[in-house]
């Protein structure tokens, strides 16, 4: 059986993490908001590469969203030029 790259199962691995995570925070959310009947908020986020695509119903969400999408930035462009000499 041939020796798979290390960085090929942490990227799946991540995949799949990132999947049940956002199946659970979805899910939690629905419990929680079940008896709940004020205003609804909340936004997105979506990131192509480094570049983020933000959205959202308040203003709040939104900052919140803003700093995720910074943060995940950072680590996006530190992994592309640690990455990049080999």
């Amino acid at each position: 059986m041939p020796m798979q790259s290390p960085l090929i199962i942490l990227g799946l691995t991540l995949i799949i993490i990132g999947f049940l995570i956002s199946f659970l925070a979805v899910l939690i959310m629905f419990i929680r908001a079940y008896p709940f009947k004020g205003k609804t908020r909340g936004g997105g986020l979506l990131m192509i590469g480094p570049i983020p695509i933000i959205f959202g119903t308040d203003k709040e969400s939104v900052k919140i969203l803003i700093l995720l999408a910074l943060a995940l930035m950072v680590l996006a462009i530190i992994v592309i030029f640690l990455t990049a000499g080999t």
